[in-house]
């Protein structure tokens, strides 16, 4: 494949995954991320079956990955006297491999070789006939061969190159929150807590807290964290079991992140030489496949670009030819519901279907088959 000059916004985790594979196969490579430094924390994430294994594998990042692995610990449903109601096992919450999302995102930068320009963004992106022109908020102008949206559901590449969010971004209804609170609100358990529209978590890596809540969507700034810790204290006003004693620490978080669960959908998933990637492109916040889409979009996507030897029309198309069928479960339902059933009712019923064996495997199941539903090439040069 010819020397491609590739500029990719994000590195969370599909920007440095695709990184990695475009320098291996010979590509130049930038990444400009808004944040100072690969983001820390963040909620566990995790992968499923053997698709997601054998790229981990090609990757060389699967011995890492299982070294910082959390274990996908079982959660106990409680209600406010702290009464056990059912249990949500590891494989369920953790699949098959479970790890904080900031401990891969560490271990993705480390496998790249590339030039990262942190603390800064992309403002303009302008589309010539060999190349796109690009500036950014601090760094020189430059011209790239193409460029990659790897940016998250709010993806500012594809604000740019494709339209306002609202035109390709859809609110589910619900908000949620990560908190680290410390190590003494959990008491080594992870636990569940649930009213009406409201969902309070505790435990795992670093005594995380977990909020997701049903309310017409808020409008804050999204870089004032003060304001999103008044927003979710007020979300969880009057609310029962321990959950004014995590209220009252969230303001002193040593992390702490509020978002809408929203979902993507678009048409398509390249516009010229500009192409969305990983949530940018087919994010369904807390549906489960994010970081192993984001994972194996990045080796089609890369694979691809070689199998054409750089032509960008033909493997964007080939890409979204291969991928779009296997990114559609992000397109199905919303966590909202699950998570913070909307009613008393609601709420048994889902405890209900942790305590059938037979429901519970058919979801195990039906996750599996997700996970696993695309063939694999092999883009190995002269493979």
């Amino acid at each position: 494949m010819k020397n491609l000059s590739v500029l990719i916004s994000g590195a969370s985790i599909a920007g440095p995954a695709l990184a990695h594979w475009l320098t291996r196969y010979g590509c130049t490579v930038t990444v400009v991320e808004r944040a100072p430094s690969v983001r820390p924390g963040g909620q566990a994430v995790d992968f499923k079956g053997a698709t997601h294994r054998t790229v981990l594998e090609r990757m060389g990042i699967l011995g890492d990955v299982l070294a910082h692995q959390t274990g996908g610990q079982d959660q106990t449903i409680i209600d406010a006297t702290g009464k056990p109601q059912a249990v949500i096992p590891g494989e369920f919450t953790g699949g098959e491999i479970e790890i904080r999302r900031g401990d891969l995102a560490e271990i993705l930068y480390a496998h790249t070789d590339c030039e990262y320009l942190f603390g800064d963004t992309i403002t303009s992106l302008i589309e010539t006939g060999d190349g796109v022109d690009v500036t950014f908020a601090t760094a020189a102008p430059r011209r790239f061969d193409l460029v990659v949206g790897a940016d998250g559901i709010h993806s500012n590449v594809r604000r740019l190159a494709f339209g306002p969010e609202r035109d390709y971004v859809q609110y589910l209804g619900y908000h949620y929150a990560l908190a680290e609170l410390g190590e003494d609100v959990a008491d080594g358990d992870a636990v569940m807590y649930n009213e009406p529209g409201r969902m309070a978590a505790v435990g795992g890596p670093k005594a995380s807290a977990f909020f997701v809540f049903a309310s017409p969507e808020l409008d804050y700034d999204r870089t004032d964290t003060a304001q999103q810790r008044k927003l979710l204290a007020d979300a969880y006003q009057g609310a029962g079991w321990r959950v004014p004693e995590l209220m009252a620490k969230v303001p002193g978080a040593r992390e702490f992140y509020l978002d809408t669960l929203s979902r993507v959908t678009i048409d398509r998933y390249s516009r010229g030489r500009v192409v969305l990637l990983g949530d940018a492109a087919y994010g369904n916040t807390l549906g489960g496949f994010g970081t192993g889409l984001a994972i194996v979009g990045a080796y089609v996507l890369a694979g691809e670009l070689l199998a054409a030897g750089g032509d960008h029309e033909i493997a964007f198309a080939r890409y979204e030819e291969l991928f779009r069928g296997y990114a559609k479960v992000s397109q199905r339902g919303s966590a909202g519901p699950f998570l913070a059933p909307p009613s008393p009712l609601r709420i048994k019923l889902r405890d209900w279907t942790f305590k059938s064996r037979f429901l519970l495997g058919l979801m195990l199941k039906a996750t599996d088959k997700f996970a696993t539903d695309i063939e694999l090439k092999d883009y190995a040069p002269g493979s």
